[in-house]
């Protein structure tokens, strides 16, 4: 077994300011892989700028310019996300929900 030592000390990740996290269940129980590339971007973005409460309000071109992506990957990674039931989303507004 691999021992573990903090390799840099200096460098020590904490929570400032924003709070964003991912459970490991999202790779353990096969949700990594069974996402595109595309619904992968856009879900990790949603995370990095959701509230406490998993909310967010970007808009389409936001999200599109930031991601570097064409609003038709857009649409198609949103809605996979949601019929993965992963997000919810009513038009302006974006939930990261609990994983399923």
């Amino acid at each position: 077994m691999i021992q573990k030592r903090i390799l840099r000390p200096d460098r020590v990740r904490g929570i400032h300011g924003g709070f964003a996290f991912i459970p490991h269940r999202f790779l353990s129980k096969g949700f990594l892989a069974v996402l595109t590339p595309a619904e992968l971007l856009l879900y990790f973005f949603l995370i990095l700028v959701s509230d406490r409460h998993g909310l967010s309000y970007y808009s389409e071109k936001t999200i599109c310019t930031s991601l570097r992506i064409l609003p038709e990957a857009y649409t198609r990674a949103r809605q996979g996300l949601i019929e993965k039931d992963l997000i919810a989303y009513d038009g302006i507004l974006f939930q990261v929900l609990e994983l399923p």
